[in-house]
């Protein structure tokens, strides 16, 4: 196993966020490019994320909560409060753009943020792929109980399970909610692998001696299968899948395969080719000038 360990950013207001993927030890795991961790953190009335429209391309992004919720707008017209469980993915594929703000409501009560946003690198035969979105409520999402574990199965194929989400690529991505004593097996039935502890204390392998804590990402060796041990409750991220086909590079919110294409879409952001999004159409977040 290998460890990652992410560089955690205060974006304000107590609020961290953690990037754990890319390094440059480890650009990617499986499809997975970008991985960012972010509270828990607890907002006064009246604060809130406001995520001003931004673009992407050649990506999928994937936002999944465990407290708070959020508020997704894109260029296609989808308006969808994403909760504790449920899954955005958002295929940005040849571009869209899109804002996650805090609801009214949530803003106005005050509350706990805390949760994960990553990306995917696309196939290159699916880069620009037309721009789509999906949304699964938590009860649409496959689990599994077993030997004091819940799994819920957010995307992909895994653990005897499949998830309803529309992928592009063998990926898994898997959440793993543990009793006190619980235990699960980690098999490699996948090219790249890795864990990241939420909550609690881990033990890797009836051996281990250390206890892995929350914030902790180790990635598994390729083939190598370990179980996850717990004594008392704890909750684990599970992740990974086939590596891309070739190198990603990655600037601002652009993934692509071409240096090309990415500076097409820089072009194409400053000449408002990315359209704009019904009811937050006010503002948008310029693309970054060169240092």
């Amino acid at each position: 196993m290998i460890p990652i360990t992410g560089k955690p950013h205060d974006l304000g207001d107590g609020f961290f966020v953690t990037r754990l993927l890319p390094q440059i030890a480890r650009r990617s795991i499986g499809p997975f490019v970008f991985f960012d961790y972010f509270g828990p953190v607890d907002f006064a009335p009246g604060k809130g994320i406001d995520v001003r429209p931004h673009p992407h391309i050649g990506l999928a992004t994937i936002t999944y909560l465990f407290d708070g919720s959020q508020m997704h707008r894109d260029t296609l017209g989808s308006v969808q409060e994403i909760r504790p469980g449920d899954v955005n993915w958002m295929t940005a594929g040849r571009g869209i753009a899109h804002s996650e703000r805090t609801g009214d409501d949530v803003r106005a009560a005050g509350h706990r943020m805390h949760g994960i946003q990553s990306w995917i690198g696309l196939p290159q035969a699916d880069e620009e792929a037309p721009p789509h979105f999906q949304h699964f409520g938590v009860a649409d999402l496959p689990e599994r109980e077993e030997k004091g574990v819940t799994l819920r199965l957010i995307a992909g194929e895994a653990f005897g399970l499949k998830s309803p989400v529309k992928v592009f690529s063998p990926i898994f991505y898997a959440d793993a909610r543990f009793e006190a004593g619980g235990a699960l097996h980690y098999p490699a039935e996948h090219e790249e692998r890795a864990l990241l502890i939420i909550e609690g204390e881990v033990h890797i392998g009836a051996e281990d001696v250390e206890l892995h804590g929350p914030g902790a990402m180790l990635a598994l060796e390729p083939g190598e299968e370990v179980t996850l041990y717990t004594d008392a409750p704890a909750r684990v991220m599970l992740l990974g899948g086939a590596a891309l086909d070739g190198p990603r590079h990655i600037w601002w919110n652009f993934v692509s395969s071409s240096k090309d294409r990415i500076e097409r879409a820089k072009q194409e952001w400053k000449d408002g080719a990315f359209g704009t999004i019904p009811g937050d159409d006010k503002e948008f977040i310029p693309l970054p000038e060169p240092k």
